[in-house]
């Protein structure tokens, strides 16, 4: 007898199901009482005196309609970031609070320059995070990988010394490299050098792109970068045959539906284009971008997808099983993992 096509999950269910978060920022993944701790032990000034007035103040600058405004938020969670014992409590803590919310698999991804300010070694970043991370997994059962992101607004030659520094980390933790930051006025192919060498070099990478500029930005993701994923991809809708290519060639998009909305991508989350890729074929994935700043998990993410823009259990499903395939894991990894968590939601053997 097949299920209704109406048929949703609980709240509990969707907790308690297999989940993958394949774009999570680790600057914008803190628990607040953290950085207030944190904050008080480095004599570093925070707006905000109490856990509740901080996170109303990185809501409210978050919730401003712009990309440029949400990046700002990260000059104060980054300000707590800066020494390599805190750096890998948060990367503990973030794998922690992932598993309670049943994410089996996350890919973090961070830029470790950003980490500098106070001269600690780019290798001394690399490794507080991996450390943390490491940590995080014994402490839960989760499996993590790293994502190295360049920056946009960076000097290009900074993404190629990050490039050479994933390539240094590949088999060590890192799985993949990304381009972040500002879209507007910072084109992805200035940082085609750096794309270059981690792909001769084999690696996955991603890019941000069609979150604040249009499918300009994504076409250059693909066609200058070459890029295996789009993080967002929100704009991906306006551009038809664009649209087409990314579905023939299976490229997953890297959704976040909170964040899109906190940005300004979409007006509304009824009016995120999620739906419409799914239904239209395309490979796409549902992941929290920033789980402090969006005040989000998978878990709120997916009952969005289905409160806001009608999934019901089966495409859940769906969503989940994509996620995992879109992993940026070895592919006999990828189908054994995938295996169980085919068993744990009762689904049958698909092929990829």
């Amino acid at each position: 007898m097949s299920e209704p096509t109406d048929q949703k999950y609980t709240l509990e269910e969707l907790t308690q199901l297999p989940k993958t978060d394949l774009h999570c920022h680790l600057d914008g993944s803190l628990r607040v009482s953290t950085m207030l701790e944190l904050a008080e032990k480095r004599k570093v000034n925070l707006p905000g005196e109490d856990a509740e007035s901080l996170h109303s103040y990185l809501l409210r600058g978050a919730r401003q309609g712009s990309l440029g405004a949400y990046l700002e938020a990260f000059d104060i969670t980054l300000s707590v970031m800066q020494h390599e014992e805190d750096i890998a409590r948060i990367a503990t803590e973030l794998c922690e609070d992932a598993w309670e919310d049943g994410v089996w698999y996350l890919e973090v991804r961070f830029s470790p320059i950003l980490h500098q300010k106070n001269g600690l070694p780019i290798v001394k970043v690399m490794d507080a995070v991996l450390d943390g991370l490491r940590a995080g997994e014994r402490k839960t059962g989760i499996r993590t990988g790293v994502i190295v992101c360049g920056i946009r607004s960076i000097d290009p030659i900074s993404s190629l010394r990050l490039a050479e520094l994933s390539i240094a980390y590949k088999g060590r933790g890192v799985v993949g490299f990304d381009l972040a930051g500002q879209e507007d006025s910072y084109p992805a192919k200035d940082h085609a050098d750096a794309f270059y060498l981690i792909r001769t070099n084999n690696i996955p990478c991603t890019v941000h792109a069609g979150e604040a500029y249009g499918p300009v930005s994504i076409r250059q993701a693909l066609h200058d970068l070459n890029a295996h994923r789009i993080g967002h991809g929100t704009r991906l809708v306006e551009d038809g045959d664009l649209l087409n290519y990314v579905n023939n060639h299976r490229i997953p998009l890297e959704c976040c539906l909170t964040s899109n909305v906190d940005v300004g991508a979409v007006s509304s989350l009824e009016q995120h284009p999620l739906k419409f890729y799914f239904d239209q074929g395309l490979r796409v994935t549902v992941n929290t971008d920033n789980r402090l700043m969006s005040d989000t998990s998978v878990t709120r993410e997916l009952m969005l997808a289905q409160e806001k823009l009608g999934f019901n259990r089966h495409e859940i499903d769906d969503l989940i099983i994509m996620g995992f395939k879109s992993a940026f894991l070895p592919y006999r990894e990828r189908r054994q993992l995938l295996a169980k968590v085919l068993n744990a939601i009762n689904r049958p053997i698909i092929p990829f």
